[in-house]
């Protein structure tokens, strides 16, 4: 995994920052806080982006809907072919919901 050149207690406490959310309202404050609205911005594009792609949907189609560039969309799509299984794990576990 790349991200464990960055293992450690700082990042420790990221995560279990995040684990501690209890809902959608708790995660906009902390975001909002946390990360400027470019960060989440293009980690929510990353999401829809593997939403799209699991989905079945072509280039064209995501690049047009969420304005990702075609990097962007090529570096998700080797995340879920060759990555750690995180997009995978979450979105296993998303409902089929857009809400």
């Amino acid at each position: 995994m790349q991200i464990d050149k960055l293992r450690g207690e700082q990042l420790d406490q990221l995560f279990d920052a995040i684990l501690s959310l209890n809902d959608r309202e708790e995660c906009y404050q902390f975001f909002d806080d946390i990360a400027t609205m470019s960060e989440v911005h293009a980690l929510a594009q990353r999401m829809h982006v593997a939403k799209m792609l699991t989905a079945g949907d072509t280039y064209n189609v995501i690049e047009t809907e969420t304005g990702a560039s075609t990097a962007t969309i090529s570096r998700v799509r080797r995340c879920l072919n060759y990555g750690s299984d995180g997009y995978n794990t979450v979105l296993e576990r998303m409902p089929d919901t857009d809400a």
